[in-house]
């Protein structure tokens, strides 16, 4: 009797029963299933594509992850051309960026020595004006002398 109350009951065994493979899958997808409804919106895409996967009949097989592994396989190698794509993309872009910079540089410093030009020629216009203003009020002084000279030499 002490020798049967060392041995474990049949419901805490260590035996390791077999199970058939649908029992499993059965089994692991209503567990998804059950977190699914628990489970954060953001999660619960993964948890649909774990769902799909389980009740899938050719997901469950060899040749049903070697064709999901070839298509990531092929993704990767896509992604790395797409981003030695984006890679030369972007150093044109800066080439493009820092040439336009330039450009536009040397454009803003013709604007400034062409508006410097203009405010010269604005000030040499209203100089010009003013001498033009005082020659003509001269003229007028010697149009009135020589009518004055004039009228002088009628007189004698």
């Amino acid at each position: 009797e002490l020798f049967k109350k060392t041995l474990p009951s049949p419901t805490n065994s260590f035996i390791q029963m077999s199970s058939k493979a649908s029992n499993l899958r059965a089994r692991a997808l209503s567990l998804v299933r059950s977190a699914k409804t628990s489970a954060v919106k953001s999660d619960r895409a993964g948890l649909n594509f774990l769902v799909l996967a389980l009740s899938g009949n050719k997901a469950m097989t060899a040749k049903g992850f070697e064709k999901v592994l070839k298509m990531c396989d092929d993704m990767v190698v896509v992604l790395k051309t797409e981003q030695v794509d984006d890679d030369n993309k972007k150093e044109y872009c800066a080439v493009q960026f820092d040439s336009t910079d330039d450009s536009k540089k040397a454009l803003e410093r013709k604007i400034s020595d062409h508006e410097n030009a203009i405010a010269t020629a604005k000030e040499a216009i209203a100089t010009l004006t003013e001498e033009i203003a005082a020659l003509h009020a001269g003229i007028m002084e010697l149009d009135k002398q020589v009518a004055e000279a004039t009228e002088q030499r009628k007189e004698e």
